[in-house]
């Protein structure tokens, strides 16, 4: 698990990543005194379609004042979403120290500090009280997880009675075999997807019961179709994922597009209840 750790610390790696932010908004005018989340919207969610989906998975469920776990919470785009739009109390964690680091400050710039909290840590040992949180939120995380049972466990212990799991994440067909490298792993020892069947599986043997799936696979592809068009007109913009993925952004985007293009991968979301026991 150490080793896996360090793997993954590696390929997410982005040494003063927050300075960079800060230098990109310069660049672009954007007074450090008047920052806000449209201004950094385009590399703070880290995961297809970004605050589009998001957004819509939030309004799937009632979640005015909750407490929200963002487990494998990147920059925390979505916490601050949570936090600012709907009121949330929200923490996030990662593994990854240099994206807490930079997830603290983003929410320090755009006043949103006293409603969010970044914690740096391992979703397999979350280092919360059982029964913490009303919801546990992930985009893009269970890809890097080897050991599904212990992640979706832990959710499960943090969550309170009838709490919501939501999920929007990359999953493998049956025979899904893809290109590398891709923005979740430059190779295959990082990745470790599987079926929704194999997720649903583990959750229905937990307790937790499925309320709503959603396929978003066809929607990740006209939002990779619709970047790649922009790009060609434009280029890379000054502040998106190329800022997290650097010089190898369009071969793992290209990737992703060819695995829904081919029916590889998956694109699903959805929503659990936790069952009592």
């Amino acid at each position: 698990m150490e080793h896996l750790s360090k793997l993954l610390q590696q390929q997410y790696d982005s040494p003063g990543l927050y300075e960079d932010i800060l230098q990109r908004l310069a660049e672009q005018e954007v007074s450090v005194g008047s920052v806000s989340r449209e201004d950094i919207a385009g590399v703070d969610e880290f995961h297809v379609r970004g605050a589009e989906v998001t957004r819509e998975l939030a309004g799937q469920i009632k979640l005015d004042s909750l407490r929200v776990l963002d487990v494998g919470c990147g920059l925390g785009g979505p916490s601050r979403m949570l936090a600012d739009e709907y009121g949330c109390r929200v923490t996030g964690i990662d593994l990854n120290e240099e994206y807490i680091r930079t997830a603290r400050g983003l929410s320090e710039l755009v006043g949103l500090q006293d409603r969010t909290e970044f914690v740096q840590g391992n979703a397999l040992e979350l280092p919360f009280e059982n029964a913490s949180f009303d919801v546990v939120w992930t985009q893009h995380v269970q890809m890097n997880i080897r050991h599904k049972l212990k992640f979706y466990s832990e959710i499960e212990r943090v969550l309170t009675h009838q709490g919501r799991f939501v999920y929007y994440d990359i999953f493998k067909n049956e025979e899904g075999e893809i290109s590398y490298p891709v923005p979740w792993a430059n190779d295959p020892s990082t990745s470790f997807l599987v079926t929704p069947l194999e997720m649903d599986d583990i959750l229905e043997r937990l307790c937790f019961k499925n309320l709503t799936t959603t396929d978003e696979t066809n929607k990740g592809k006209d939002f990779l179709d619709e970047l790649f068009e922009q790009l060609k007109q434009h280029g890379p913009p000054k502040l998106g994922l190329n800022v997290l993925m650097g010089s190898s952004t369009k071969d793992k985007l290209l990737n992703i597009l060819k695995g829904l293009e081919e029916n590889q991968i998956i694109l699903e979301s959805g929503i659990y209840i936790k069952r009592p026991i």
